[in-house]
């Protein structure tokens, strides 16, 4: 189980300070998350990105509660009226069992890493629920063949 919100930048930065003025805690940002879908599974197979749907995340200490990130996100909103941060929710995440792997690349030559990850789940149970990559590499400082990404896919 994870707390997360669908992140903006501002507001993971807002959250933070909050977090080590009011509860002393410091803590390394996580990386970010995204939860991807379509009413075909097989559709990343075939890089259909426009019949694509998705929710971005980042991992939260225990300590971030709901009326701190709610915080946050005001703070932000009042201070720079960014469009899109009524978007952002807390949620608690449970995914359960899944299979991964790592992905060191473009995300547009994801295709044949998320195949194998299908069919290594095919062989031994069935695909459920959303696919969830983990971004490690800031996309801002490496190169696109240095970028390293967590395939994840629950699984029966």
């Amino acid at each position: 189980m994870a707390k997360g919100i669908p992140t903006h930048p501002r507001v993971t930065k807002r959250l933070k300070f909050a977090l080590k003025k009011e509860k002393g805690l410091d803590y390394v940002v996580m990386p970010l998350e995204g939860l991807w879908w379509a009413d075909d599974l097989t559709s990343f197979n075939r890089d259909e990105k426009e019949s694509w749907k998705w929710t971005m995340m980042i991992m939260l200490p225990p300590e971030a509660a709901k009326q701190i990130v709610q915080s946050a996100i005001a703070s932000v909103q009042d201070k720079k009226g960014l469009p899109g941060l009524e978007g952002i929710r807390f949620e608690t995440f449970r995914e359960g069992r899944c299979a991964q792997t790592l992905h060191v690349g473009p995300f547009s030559a994801e295709g044949p890493t998320i195949q194998r990850v299908h069919d290594y789940i095919s062989s031994r149970s069935a695909l459920r629920g959303k696919h969830h990559e983990i971004y490690l590499s800031d996309i801002r400082k490496a190169a696109p063949e240095k970028w390293k990404t967590i395939i994840r896919q629950p699984m029966e």
